[in-house]
């Protein structure tokens, strides 16, 4: 007897403002080998605080700006090969992103596609915001919350995909459930089936960041090469009944999947490989070994998962008051020691109002601290092309304001010679994490009904 084929997935975003050209390439190569499924991964810890603001402005906003960039060149190919469609694209408005997607496939001329719609991650009952306070302590208090979002798991895209849903919009989701729930309802493992989805859930964690896995993040030129990287393909998983997957990419694409790549990603934002926690599973990869199968295939083995966590992960994003950046470029003779002294002449006029960063881009910016103790430390200079960078943050916008008006007077305050001034004043949001019990999360899916 044959085995029988195994369930590919592909990925076609790693994060909100990734490509928007790179689905084409999946659907085709998946369409090539008899379908499968096509998430698309968009929110980052912060993007959706700014989508929750992005829908306080606008009640049919806040969920990805690309969203239809991403999905017209594809979701009618998608329906017509079957190929099942899951993001969480639906970010801070998933019924809205629902919206979208139907009144695309009206204006293409499509068949209404049956759309599922995942809730529950928005924590916004006074009971839930009641236990943040619990586990956060008397601090939330004196947080302006823009956003508490719990990230869920595979369960509701599994049983909305099983009962026929063809896109599934989703907001907080877990990355790699992303990918276990297509797999979960494919192959119908029980949900405490641990091996198997601890298994499924790494080949979610080798798709979720898009084309790292497949060359983009790992190349280095003369040390890691990639071939054609500028054309990078996005990943594609075969994974089999038993949840052990391959991982390869689209045809005919650029940037390559091999075991360096793959262990890079293997091991990417993990703590603990034994305990690597999702909402589905406690996957355990510390005995994981990679074997190349041919060109761009490569499978992963030995890993294993324990039962899944009794808590769940919350982010809390809230207003951390304003950002205020300046530069201005001094180039040419001593325009390192005319920068240095720019930064203190700022520096003196603030009198103290701003705590200071202070970069110089050519000499010392990205290793540098922001106390200034590595910059202090290291003797002038004689960079001769120097971007000086000063950046404050304040509660309030009009002391952060005082920065960029510093900056731009330096254009004949002096030192002589600056130029190209550019300033930005703009919100912060900073974020704070903490785990509920599963049981304070009400979470479900429902099906569109313009979809039916």
């Amino acid at each position: 007897m044959m085995a029988a084929s195994p369930f590919l997935i592909g990925c076609a975003t790693g994060f909100s403002g990734d490509r928007t050209d790179g689905a084409q390439a999946v659907v085709q190569s998946l369409a090539a080998r008899g379908g499968g499924a096509l998430i698309f991964e968009t929110l980052a810890e912060r993007t959706l605080a700014l989508a929750q603001l992005a829908r306080n402005a606008d009640p049919e906003g806040g969920y990805e700006p690309l969203l239809q960039e991403l999905l017209a060149p594809v979701l009618a190919d998608c329906l017509r090969q079957g190929i099942d469609i899951v993001g969480n694209f639906g970010a801070a408005n998933p019924p809205a992103a629902a919206r979208c997607i139907a009144g695309l496939a009206r204006t293409q001329g499509l068949p209404a596609p049956r759309i599922a719609v995942v809730h529950g991650d928005a924590l916004t009952t006074p009971a839930q915001r009641a236990l943040l306070r619990e586990r956060l302590g008397p601090r939330l208090d004196d947080m302006d919350v823009v956003s508490a979002n719990v990230y869920l798991g595979a369960g509701e895209i599994a049983d909305a995909l099983s009962a026929g849903a063809q896109i599934v919009v989703a907001g907080r989701v877990a990355d790699p459930s992303l990918t276990v729930g297509p797999a979960l309802a494919h192959y119908g493992w029980a949900r405490d089936d641990w091996a198997r989805l601890g298994r499924a859930t790494m080949a979610g964690h080798m798709l979720e960041c898009g084309t790292q896995v497949t060359g983009g993040y790992f190349c280095v030129p003369g040390l890691k090469e990639v071939p054609d990287v500028h054309a990078a393909g996005y990943p594609i998983a075969e994974i089999d009944a038993d949840g052990g997957f391959v991982i390869g990419k689209a045809d005919d694409t650029g940037g390559a999947v091999d075991a360096r790549t793959v262990k890079e990603q293997l091991l990417y934002e993990v703590h603990d490989p034994a305990r690597y926690l999702t909402p589905d599973v406690v996957a355990d990869f510390s005995r994981a070994s990679v074997q190349v199968l041919g060109p761009d295939r490569v499978a992963v083995q030995g890993i294993e998962g324990h039962a899944r966590p009794d808590e769940l992960k919350v982010n809390v994003c809230h207003r951390g008051g304003w950002l205020a950046e300046a530069e201005i470029s001094y180039a040419g003779v001593q325009a390192e020691a005319r920068a240095r002294l720019a930064a203190d002449i700022v520096r003196r006029r603030l009198g103290g109002a701003l705590t200071l960063r202070v970069d110089l881009i050519g000499v010392l910016s990205i290793l540098g601290d922001d106390d200034g103790a590595m910059l202090d430390a290291r003797p002038a200079g004689a960079g001769r092309d120097v971007r000086l960078r000063l950046a404050a943050e304040h509660p309030d916008a009009r002391v952060a304001e005082r920065l960029l008006r510093e900056v731009t007077a330096l254009y004949t305050c002096g030192p002589a010679g600056g130029g190209g001034v550019r300033t930005a004043l703009r919100p912060r949001l900073n974020m704070v994490s903490c785990t509920i019990p599963r049981d304070a999360v009400h979470s479900g899916w429902t099906m569109m009904e313009t979809a039916r």
